[in-house]
Formats: structure tokens, C-alpha cells, sequence
């Protein structure tokens, strides 16, 4: 099952970045092979603790699929979890964690892991969505800098 894991520092606060994150309708903005996105209601769950559930669209050249996933926002321990609903795949895990680093600067971990559900799929997509997902953290990142006016700050990889 393919896994991937990231780790950056950033020079963007964990709650500017918990924010990004969490702004799933911006995906189709810079997200690689998100062409759409539905957002199905959001939920108070706890205190500071939200839950949505999330149809994203993925896309590339004639391939088009829709994964349907719950995702949780936990704002007071400043981490996102997505799971895996319907689409696809036989198992996505997704988690992202925002350890503040000062006022200015986070440690942003994004991990996945995923399994297509045909081994025909898995074949003519594997190597786009491992591409795809090693873009990811740099796609926020880049994202970050566009909405919080920080643009050429180089991240320092961690990992």
C-alpha cells in the first residue's frame, strides 16, 4: 500500500496553515489533480473540534473520480484527519499536524497512505497520484504565501 509522508518547517503560523488546510473549497485553486470540490455541510462536534463531509474530484487527462471522505478539524490540538467514505480506493488515511514553531513558523507533517481498490486502476494511476501527493505540502506551502502575502520565502525540509 503506498505511503507518503512529509515533514517542512514553514514560515507561516500553525493556525494560518491549520486554516489553509481546512479551507477545502480553495482546493480546486491549487491542489494538484483536485478539479472540484463539495463541501457537504459542517458540523460542531466539540470545542474547537469541526467534522465536514468533503466530495473532492480528481482528474487527469480522461480519468475523472470523486472520493467522498469525512474530515475533522481539530483546532485546539491543531490537526486534520481525513478518512475515507466512498470513491475509488480501498483505504485512504490522511492526517496533517501544525507544530508551532513562534509566532511566524510551523512544522507542517501531511502523511497518506492509500490503496486503489482494481489493480487496473492502480496501475494507470499509481505513479500520478505519487507524484501528485509528493507535491502536496509544497502546493500549501506556495498557497500560504499567496493568501498571507509572504511570497519567495524558501520552506527548509525537515525530512
Amino acid at each position: 500500500m503506498p505511503r507518503f509522508r512529509a515533514r517542512r518547517r514553514v514560515r507561516h503560523g500553525a493556525e494560518e496553515m491549520f486554516d489553509l488546510v481546512a479551507d477545502m473549497d480553495r482546493y480546486p485553486e491549487f491542489v494538484p489533480l483536485c478539479t472540484g470540490m463539495k463541501v457537504r455541510g459542517r458540523s460542531v462536534t466539540g470545542e474547537g473540534i469541526e467534522t465536514a463531509i468533503a466530495r473532492m474530484t480528481v482528474s487527469y487527462k480522461v480519468f475523472h473520480e470523486h472520493f467522498t471522505t469525512r474530515v475533522t478539524m481539530n483546532r485546539p490540538e491543531l490537526f486534520i484527519t481525513v478518512e475515507y467514505l466512498e470513491g475509488p480506493l480501498k483505504v485512504l488515511s490522511n492526517r496533517w499536524s501544525f507544530k508551532p514553531l513562534g509566532d511566524d513558523a510551523c512544522e507542517v507533517e501531511f502523511f497518506i497512505d492509500y490503496e486503489f481498490r482494481s489493480r487496473m486502476l492502480s496501475t494507470l494511476m499509481g505513479a500520478v497520484f505519487d507524484a501528485a501527493f509528493r507535491k502536496f505540502a509544497g502546493a500549501f506551502e506556495a498557497r500560504a504565501d499567496v493568501v498571507y502575502g509572504r511570497d519567495g520565502r524558501a520552506a527548509v525540509a525537515v525530512e
